[in-house]
């Protein structure tokens, strides 16, 4: 049972580690597609979705808790036997090297925000097609 438990927080990292990229990556690729016209990057499914994903981590920050998936990641791998820390392989260090930091809640919520208001700011500089425009 214990190594389900340890596959299942090891989805939950992946996951999590991925919708990080998409934020980040998110906004480098609406700012580079901007300059060169790339069509995707006006797709308004993905800005919604590129919006909302940084929305909910903005928001969460601002209310002071912690991420779902990072609560979630913990409890399996306690209950895989872990005692909250981790007794990681070469994946999991690296991909939580990569998502977990030693701040305070308030410097998470500054920079979530800031990035937040650069996500919205593209918006403006690099808008989403309207409704029945093509792209």
């Amino acid at each position: 049972m214990n190594t389900i438990y340890q596959i299942a927080a090891d989805t939950v990292l992946l996951i999590h580690a991925s919708i990080v990229l998409f934020i980040v990556l998110g906004l480098v690729l609406v700012i580079i597609g901007g300059f060169l016209q790339w069509k995707f990057v006006r797709y308004r499914w993905f800005r919604f979705l590129h919006l909302l994903a940084i929305g909910v981590v903005v928001l969460q920050a601002w209310l002071g808790r912690l991420c779902p998936l990072t609560t979630l990641e913990m409890w399996l791998r306690e209950q895989a036997g872990g005692e909250g820390g981790y007794e990681e392989s070469f994946m999991q260090y690296w991909l939580q090297e990569f998502l977990y930091y030693d701040f305070p809640l308030r410097v998470f919520a500054i920079a979530y925000t800031s990035f937040g208001l650069a996500v919205v700011a593209t918006w403006f500089l690099v808008p989403p097609a309207k409704k029945n425009e093509p792209v």
